[in-house]
């Protein structure tokens, strides 16, 4: 498969994903997720890899969000079945028998903070910004967002952070859980490997299954009921006027129907 959208290598057993859409803040659509998918199922064999790190082109954004653009005109059928499939490549990489960590380079919103979420561990640059902003849109997160933030940060804060939309800096996710690390932006990368170097130096069955029986601490069946209500908001005005007006870069008029 020719890939496109992501910058890939293979460095001392580590394999790293850079998503590389710089011109869109590195936004992901279905190119993007569909190569994701394609090479996490080429590396969950592969003895030369023993871990990965996911990062962003560039230093401004991770992953910006969503492409709005992609999702717009969507009806609540397709939108379900946008959320199950993002739902399914993201449980892919909470359930890698490899460790994975984010290395998150700047902005993580939407789409981009849940990516982040679906990692195993997530280490922040300094400027770092986290959020699930779509209730701005008339949305909701989609791609296991609700489930994993409540796991991670709690349900209140949690519930705070997505009813209000509010960005959040890399200090404030690493004091509520939802960062490991926060170290200046040219030590990122370092930081990860240095993890993982230590993770490398155990026995890999064993930190395989230690991450298994992590995730299994929490029940799976909020994401189909996620993916049902993200594919319910795309009957209403207020997601369209929502995804409209973001396009449009005008404020929304929402209406509550």
């Amino acid at each position: 498969m020719e890939i496109s959208s992501l910058l890939t290598a293979n460095k001392n057993n580590t394999y790293y994903i850079t998503i590389n859409r710089p011109h869109a803040l590195n936004a992901l659509n279905a190119e993007v997720l569909r190569e994701l998918s394609w090479v996490l199922e080429s590396i969950r064999d592969d003895k030369s890899v023993t871990c990965a790190i996911i990062t962003g082109s560039g230093e401004k954004a991770f992953v910006a969000g969503a492409d709005i653009a992609e999702l717009a005109n969507l009806d609540s059928v397709q939108a379900k079945n946008v959320s199950e499939k993002g739902q399914k490549i993201f449980s892919t990489i909470e359930n890698f028998p490899k460790p994975v960590i984010a290395a998150v380079n700047g902005f993580a919103l939407g789409g981009g903070c849940e990516l982040a979420m679906a990692c195993h561990m997530r280490v922040a640059s300094e400027n770092a910004k986290f959020g699930l902003p779509e209730v701005s849109l008339g949305l909701i997160p989609g791609y296991g967002g609700t489930q994993r933030l409540t796991q991670l940060v709690g349900k209140g804060r949690a519930i705070e952070l997505m009813t209000t939309g509010e960005m959040i800096g890399a200090q404030r996710a690493y004091e509520i859980g939802l960062a490991n690390h926060v170290v200046p932006a040219d030590k990122l990368l370092d930081k990860c490997q240095q993890i993982l170097s230590k993770i490398g130096s155990r026995a890999p069955l064993a930190v395989a299954r230690t991450i298994k029986l992590a995730n299994s601490a929490f029940a799976a069946n909020g994401f189909e009921q996620e993916a049902t209500e993200f594919g319910n908001c795309f009957d209403t005005h207020d997601a369209k006027e929502g995804t409209a007006a973001f396009l449009e870069k005008r404020k929304p008029n929402f209406e509550g129907k």
